[in-house]
């Protein structure tokens, strides 16, 4: 779904938040990894809502810092953490 706050990482567990801060603009938000990246060059793929969220244009890349928030919650679990931040 691309207007949810996910993205896909190469390594962590599905289901598990991560916040992405955009190093260039210091924008965070906080995704659920649902997925594996398309391409092996990339380590983390963003939805078109998380790229937009940091202020990442469509189709582009950008440098950002990974912090591992929770290992594996639910759906539910995110929307409500996602609502108190």
């Amino acid at each position: 779904n691309m207007h949810a706050l996910e993205g896909a990482h190469r390594f962590v567990a599905y289901g598990s938040l991560v916040k992405v801060t955009n190093l260039e603009n210091e924008q965070s938000v906080i995704v659920r990894i649902n997925d594996r990246p398309y391409t092996q060059a990339r380590i983390l793929d963003l939805t078109l809502a998380a790229a937009k969220a940091l202020g990442i244009p469509p189709q582009k890349t950008a440098k950002v810092k990974l912090e591992v928030v929770a290992l594996d919650v639910s759906r539910k679990e995110h929307e409500l953490r996602a609502q108190q931040i």
